[in-house]
C-alpha cells in the first residue's frame, strides 16, 4: 500500500493546508500562549524549534506502512493560521486506522474552527478508505471532547496515557 499524502481540504470557513517548514514563524505565534499546554503538556516552541519539528514532520514517517499527514488551519475570511490538526495513518487488523488530533490558538478559540476542521479531516480521511478513526482526549478537556463529538467520534472505556480514547467507524 502506498503512504497517503496530505492535500488541501477546503471546509466552508477553513482551508487545512498541507504543513510545510515556512509555516514555523506564523505557527510559534498562533501556538504561544502557555494554556494550549495544560493537557497536553510542554511549553510553547520557538519558531526555530517549530521550524526543526516540522522539518521532521514533512520528511515523514520513518515506517513506510505509517504516513503522517499534518496541515495548518488557515481561517479564509482572516487570511491567517489559527491552528493544525493532524493524523496518523497505518494499517491495523480491519483496515487502514488514523489517530486524529487538533489544537487552535486561544485567539480563535470559542468560534467553531476546531470542531470545523476535525469534522473536514475526518470526512476526507473518510475518502482515503480509512476505517477508523481514534483521538485520545483528556477527561477534562472538555473542548476537544466536544470537537470530536463534532467530527462523528464517541469515547469508549479505553484508555492511554491518561486519556480516554475516543473512536469512529467509517461505514462503507
Amino acid at each position: 500500500m502506498s503512504p497517503l499524502a496530505a492535500q488541501a481540504i477546503s471546509t466552508r470557513r477553513l482551508d487545512l493546508l498541507p504543513l510545510h517548514v515556512e509555516h514555523a514563524q506564523e505557527m510559534a505565534a498562533v501556538l504561544s500562549d502557555p494554556a494550549l499546554h495544560l493537557f497536553i503538556g510542554g511549553t510553547p516552541s520557538t519558531p526555530q524549534e517549530l521550524s526543526s519539528r516540522y522539518q521532521r514532520m514533512t520528511a515523514g514517517s520513518p515506517d513506510p506502512a505509517v504516513s503522517w499527514l499534518n496541515w495548518v488551519i488557515r481561517l479564509r475570511d482572516e487570511s491567517c493560521l489559527t491552528g493544525t490538526v493532524q493524523a496518523t495513518v497505518g494499517p491495523s487488523g480491519h483496515g487502514l486506522i488514523a489517530e486524529i488530533a487538533w489544537v487552535v490558538g486561544a485567539p480563535w478559540q470559542g468560534r467553531g474552527i476546531a470542531g470545523e476542521a476535525a469534522r473536514g479531516l475526518v470526512d476526507w480521511l473518510g475518502r482515503q478508505s480509512v476505517q477508523s478513526v481514534i483521538a485520545h482526549i483528556h477527561p477534562e478537556h472538555r473542548a476537544s471532547a466536544a470537537v470530536a463529538t463534532a467530527a462523528g467520534l464517541t469515547p469508549t472505556d479505553e484508555w492511554h496515557e491518561g486519556e480516554i480514547r475516543w473512536h469512529r467507524d467509517n461505514k462503507r
